[in-house]
């Protein structure tokens, strides 16, 4: 367990404290939780998801690293009590705190807090990538509900991971000003003024070398998508499920507008709109009837209630039950998406109107609507 040093800045030389691999863990840590913090928007999923998979890898390195990383790196050297810290913390209270080489106590549980919270909020992240998106590793483990209550639990760890970041950045300004030492240079150069008698860390250059390797080839496999993007065959990083379809409904539907999937409106709105076919939004369809008997079935049958996609469980369970919408664009789901969009997109001439989904949704002939599918025309 590291000791607290004596402070005599008069005898005292920098040595290395923090290795490479820990610095290098240590800020692109803090990169990950800003990016993933900056894209909690799904229409980022694929950027908040990079950073979190690149979040959880550095957990492990961390957790590895505190075994075999050396003097400073190794829990052993900051595995401090609730004793230690208790006394630690009274003397920053009567400003005369010990000095540490490593870690100190109160800082040394704010490290594992900080690997916990990483490990859960990875957990919650990934149970809700794949119950609420049904994407990633995890994809069909949780339903839609299930997937949201993971995904809103992955939010409040997040919350709670910034309020120890924000104790954490606290302690080191109230320590760098105690002990009168710049403790971000520190993690930065990796130097901190030390008795010529203390133990100086082995740089670990080679394994710093291969982390940033690793880091900058993951980020190049992930985003490659982006380098090879077209204007007519824009990067599309998440599919959403194949769903099913009708060529009878596809061709009538998709005469005068986008074939909007069935999924995105209840059994009961589908019904009552090929019921009135006649006089369907103030024209006649003029459909036979068994063409109508057909395409009502395969809406019926394939309607929000089914939970195909995300869109088409949170449109279903924004519906009241005792209401019929006969547009998509009167779903309170619809309405709360779309709040944010101003009127210069809606007459944009590449979008004109609301019922263009195709102008802004990559995958709206599909009815999927991923939320990293959407782009904004310019």
């Amino acid at each position: 367990m590291a000791q607290p040093q004596a402070q005599n800045n008069n005898r005292q030389t920098p040595i290395r404290i923090w290795n490479i691999p820990v610095r290098l863990f240590h800020w692109t840590l803090v990169g990950c939780f800003i990016t993933a913090w900056l894209t909690r928007d799904n229409r980022y999923l694929d950027i908040h998801l990079f950073a979190g998979y690149l979040m959880a890898g550095l957990i492990v390195f961390r957790i590895l690293w505190g075994v075999i990383g050396g003097p400073y790196a190794s829990f052993r050297d900051f595995a401090f009590g609730w004793h230690e810290v208790w006394l630690y913390l009274k003397g920053v209270l009567n400003r005369r705190p010990p000095r540490f080489l490593g870690h100190n106590p109160a800082g040394s549980w704010a490290i594992y807090l900080l690997l916990t919270l990483g490990v859960l909020i990875v957990i919650t992240g990934l149970l809700g990538l794949g119950g609420e998106e049904q994407q990633g590793p995890l994809a069909g483990w949780l339903n839609y509900p299930q997937g949201k209550l993971a995904q809103d639990l992955h939010e409040l760890l997040a919350w709670l991971m910034l309020g120890v970041v924000g104790t954490h950045l606290i302690g080191v300004l109230v320590e760098s000003l105690l002990h009168k030492e710049n403790l971000v240079s520190a993690m930065l150069t990796g130097y901190k003024p030390a008795p010529a008698n203390a133990v100086s860390a082995a740089s670990q250059w080679k394994t710093g070398i291969a982390m940033a390797i690793i880091i900058l080839a993951g980020g190049l496999i992930w985003f490659q998508g982006y380098l090879t993007a077209t204007a007519n065959q824009p990067y599309r990083p998440f599919i959403g499920p194949e769903l099913p379809d009708n060529a009878l409904w596809r061709e009538e539907c998709g005469a005068c507008h986008l074939a909007f999937h069935p999924s995105l409106l209840p059994a009961r709105s589908w019904r009552t709109m090929m019921e009135e076919q006649a006089s369907h939004f103030g024209e006649d369809l003029f459909l036979e009837p068994d063409t109508v008997a057909e395409i009502k079935t395969f809406l019926v049958k394939n309607a929000a209630e089914q939970e195909l996609t995300e869109a088409a469980w949170k449109i279903n369970q924004s519906i009241p039950k005792s209401k019929t919408l006969l547009r998509i664009t009167e779903a309170p789901y619809w309405l709360k998406k779309h709040r944010d969009i101003s009127d210069a997109i809606w007459q944009n001439p590449k979008v004109n109107g609301k019922v263009n989904c195709a102008a802004c949704h990559l995958d709206a002939e599909m009815g999927t609507f991923e939320d990293a599918a959407m782009r904004l025309p310019d």
